[in-house]
């Protein structure tokens, strides 16, 4: 299946492993079942915040925000392929109707495209299999 594309097949494979470096920046570091639990020690806890000479780390991974701004900085038409291709790589659509899910994407767009598919915990697999699918 021969699909004529405005984005670069291999800007979405950059963007899916994007996606994935920044979704492993998302780790999950509580025990299941304790995500809620605080533990205070009454004999050091005192009412002021002191950090006893120590620097807060800042997060230096700037995976996510970067991601952001490349799926933003893709223009309308780009932004509706993407969409589309993560439709099919999630079985929304079908390879044969990859055009519909292209206006679909288009017409149904209603705020930031990264909101939208920063917002799908499967991002990166939807792109890679969109892809497969697509055979690109």
């Amino acid at each position: 299946m021969a699909i004529e594309l405005t984005i670069n097949p291999e800007t979405i494979r950059m963007l899916v492993q994007k996606a994935r470096v920044a979704n492993a920046a998302l780790e999950d570091t509580f025990e299941d079942g304790h995500e809620g639990d605080v533990e205070f020690d009454p004999d050091t806890l005192s009412e002021g915040h002191h950090h006893e000479g120590l620097v807060e780390e800042e997060n230096d991974d700037f995976s996510a925000e970067e991601l952001t701004e490349l799926i933003d900085d893709l223009n309308v038409d780009e932004a509706a392929e993407l969409v589309a291709i993560a439709w099919i790589g999630r079985g929304d659509y079908e390879p044969a109707d990859f055009a519909s899910a292209t206006d679909d994407a288009r017409s149904r767009a209603a705020g930031p495209t990264s909101t939208y598919l920063l917002g799908m915990p499967m991002l990166a697999d939807y792109l890679e299999a969109g892809l497969d699918t697509l055979e690109l």
